[in-house]
């Protein structure tokens, strides 16, 4: 707690008595994950946990038919399974996959940019890569560095031509999420300039307008003038290919990946779960991003049967996956080198996160680190519990369910009080 208290008050110390992120050290980086090594096929092992099983089933037997509920150890051993291997709509859980995704592919280390760059022929450009804390002081300092830089060439100091790189609008959205949605801050558009995460009580409705808007104030409060261009992002190759060419004229980087994957599943923030999916697949269109997350599941050696990748954070109500497969990649990302990272995401029952309010006072009680769930009908929550015989990786899935708060809390006790069953299977 004192940790916590002590981030809180740096975060809260002002911009000008701090260094700019940018100007942060790294931190250590941690050995390129090994080969990937197929996991064990939990539905083929057949081994489990005898009263754990009977108590599960004797627990969800009158509302079996909307949950899924799977248990497993640390040897693959599938302790626990009522109907683990269905398929179900897993809303914030799909978070899960895309920060694991993003952690293997993108590293501890991984801070996403914005840049303002110039061209070979003077012209200023604004481009970023959907950084979820970019706020307004960072676009004032970016109003000052193009006002400082000028134009194109010929033009006088203070005349600014910015060409700003931003998606259309027809991809600001997933096309599946519900309208009603996207008035909400949780339902705020996907862009690649999203001055605080594209959300002002609710939603921003046009980021791109905004944006113009306050770049325009800023530079004439400076004293120049100022014309704003959208255009289209060009493709990762062809960018890499002109970077060479390009100055940058100023920077800003986000926090650094374990405060970003914090803030995705300990907050359960959707903006940044699906900045993370897009970059770790290094596309922004959502269907290819998704595509490669589906890829990526498999190449780990886990069951993708029935899984369905249709965003990054679980609000599309076309995503699809088994708690046989969340408790899988809970295993594996439990083994992989960058685990303690994965795991410090996470909520913390009676601590920290969506958890902090519940199982309070009780065993369970900063022992279990989990990501919930919630949309309408949906009531999800999947993680790492701590025992006296190690860790055990529970996923429940509930797809209308009464009462599943009340639900979860009997499952995870029961999983507690359980877990000296492994050591006589």
């Amino acid at each position: 707690m004192k940790a916590a208290l002590l981030f809180l008050t740096l975060a809260a110390t002002t911009a000008a008595s701090m260094p700019s992120r940018a100007e942060l050290p790294p931190l250590l980086t941690l050995p390129a994950p090994p080969s990937d090594q197929p996991l064990p096929d939990l539905q083929q092992r057949g081994r489990s946990c005898e009263p754990l099983q009977q108590a599960l089933s004797r627990l969800l037997a009158p509302v079996a038919r909307s949950w899924s509920v799977s248990v497993v150890n640390s040897n693959g051993d599938l302790l626990g399974d009522v109907n683990g291997g269905m398929a179900r709509i897993p809303a914030s859980n799909q978070k899960l996959i895309s920060t694991a995704f993003a952690l293997d592919q993108l590293g501890p280390d991984f801070r996403l940019r914005t840049q303002l760059v110039q061209r070979p022929d003077g012209t200023l450009e604004l481009k970023g890569q959907g950084d979820p804390d970019l706020g307004i002081a960072g676009l004032q300092r970016f109003a000052m560095a193009a006002v400082g830089q000028g134009g194109a060439r010929g033009t006088s100091t203070g005349s600014v031509h910015l060409m700003v790189q931003e998606e259309p609008r027809q991809n600001w959205w997933p096309n599946d999420w519900h309208p009603a949605d996207r008035a909400y801050a949780y339902g705020a558009p996907i862009t690649r300039l999203a001055l605080t995460s594209n959300a002002l009580g609710g939603a921003v409705n046009d980021p791109y307008k905004r944006l113009e808007t306050l770049f325009k104030k800023e530079v004439k409060r400076r004293g120049g003038s100022v014309q704003v261009q959208q255009v289209l992002p060009i493709r990762n190759s062809q960018q890499r290919q002109q970077s060479d060419d390009q100055i940058v004229v100023h920077e800003e980087t986000s926090a650094p990946m374990h405060a970003l994957m914090s803030l995705a599943n300990t907050e359960s923030h959707n903006f940044t779960a699906e900045v993370l999916l897009r970059q770790a697949a290094d596309q922004w269109d959502v269907r290819a991003a998704s595509a490669a997350a589906h890829r990526w599941m498999q190449q780990q050696g886990i069951s993708v049967e029935g899984l369905r990748v249709a965003d990054g954070s679980g609000l599309s109500r076309n995503n699809r996956v088994s708690s046989q497969t969340i408790a899988a990649l809970l295993m594996r990302m439990d083994q992989h080198p960058y685990a303690a990272y994965y795991q410090a995401s996470m909520a913390i029952a009676g601590q920290r996160g969506t958890l902090r309010n519940y199982f309070i006072g009780s065993p369970i009680q900063g022992k279990f680190w989990g990501k919930t769930g919630t949309i309408s009908g949906v009531r999800s929550i999947s993680g790492i519990l701590q025992t006296n015989d190690g860790p055990r990786y529970v996923s429940m899935i509930s797809n209308g369910a009464s009462r599943p708060n009340a639900t979860i809390g009997q499952i995870l006790r029961t999983v507690y009080n359980l877990s000296p069953c492994p050591s006589s299977i």
